[in-house]
């Protein structure tokens, strides 16, 4: 397992996050999995077998009861993890049970902290945006669970670039602690993330945590062209995260996996892992699964390298075209481009 830096702090993350929406199974979080207690002591030990060193939860996945089953799953080797939660969601119908304020951040943070059985967090993540606390209060709320010592670093998680930015700058401006880190969604399938978020991540020095790299499935190789998916799955469900904007394109992408992993003798889901596991900012991408065997494939993907020609042929197939005005940029400004602007226009410029 390789271990990277997350961000600019001196955290070290394991390149594979052992993800924990699947555990429980209570309300809409059915259609993602209902891992019990049991199931989860497995797959958390299969991972920390393989080297996974973080465990991402949150507290509105099942409604609690996620972090209840990792919190009870770790119970005598809490300190040999790192473990990373989210607020943000409605816990409750008051209308103080959701948000960033400093009232639901802080309640929100010691009720996870009960659930886990731990007395810190190593990775506190607003889950969301949110447009009407001030960022100020958001950021001065994290910054006192940090100084307080029951959260050691902060990051976000689904912000649009313009968001992240300002609070980096608000974080500065006002001495709080900055976010090390963002959670977005990012694959083969949906690459919008390249044009703000990624050379965001670069130019600021933040580290990426990746949800679903497998869109929800739909890059396992299950679901192909004029195919019927597998009995069962997220996507024949009313669970429709991510959307899919064009299924010809999705089925090109498909397409292509399938071919390189059958030339390496692995499913198509484990190349779509290494695609990401190579690209520019990322630290960790999170894995989940609803079967052990599932999370077995998963895992084999960080041993899984792919050739550059391998790689051109996954950009070439995937690539978002150019927004303005990067598709201005790329025609008039790529003789003074830095690495963040070359991070989404490299592929363009060939």
């Amino acid at each position: 397992m390789d271990y990277r830096q997350l961000g600019r702090s001196g955290l070290r993350v394991s390149a594979l996050t052992i993800g924990t929406m699947t555990f429980g199974g209570r309300g809409a979080f059915a259609n993602t999995g209902s891992t019990d207690l049991a199931g989860a002591r497995r797959q958390l030990d299969r991972c920390f077998e393989a080297g996974v060193n973080l465990v991402d939860t949150a507290d509105v996945y099942s409604a609690g009861l996620s972090e209840e089953i990792v919190g009870e799953a770790l119970e005598g080797r809490r300190d040999r993890v790192l473990l990373a939660t989210k607020a943000r969601m409605a816990m409750g119908d008051g209308p103080n049970d959701a948000g960033l304020s400093r009232h639901h951040l802080i309640e929100a943070c010691e009720a996870s902290l009960r659930r886990l059985r731990t007395d810190h967090i190593d990775l506190y993540q607003v889950h969301e945006w949110d447009g009407q606390t001030p960022l100020e209060e958001t950021l001065e709320a994290l910054d006192t669970l940090v100084r307080s010592g029951k959260v050691r670093y902060v990051g976000c998680s689904n912000y649009a670039g313009w968001q992240l930015v300002k609070a980096l700058g608000v974080s500065e401006r006002h001495g709080f602690q900055r976010f090390v880190s963002q959670q977005i969604y990012y694959s083969l399938q949906a690459r919008d993330a390249e044009y703000e978020l990624v050379p965001a991540a670069i130019d600021q020095g933040l580290g990426i945590l990746v949800w679903s790299p497998l869109a929800g499935g739909l890059l396992s190789g299950k679901y192909r062209r004029g195919v019927q998916g597998p009995e069962g799955a997220r996507q024949l469900t009313d669970w429709n995260e991510p959307p899919v904007r064009d299924p010809d394109a999705l089925h090109d992408t498909v397409d292509v996996l399938v071919e390189i992993g059958e030339a390496h003798g692995v499913s198509a889901a484990q190349v779509a892992l290494a695609w990401l596991l190579g690209r520019p900012a990322i630290t960790s991408v999170v894995i989940g699964a609803r079967t052990d065997e599932q999370l077995a494939d998963n895992l084999a993907a960080a041993d899984l390298q792919l050739s550059a020609g391998e790689r051109e042929r996954l950009d070439e197939v995937s690539a978002p075209p150019l927004l303005y005005p990067y598709w201005h940029q790329a025609k008039t400004a790529a003789d003074r481009l830095g690495a963040a602007d070359r991070s989404l226009l490299e592929g363009h410029l060939r």
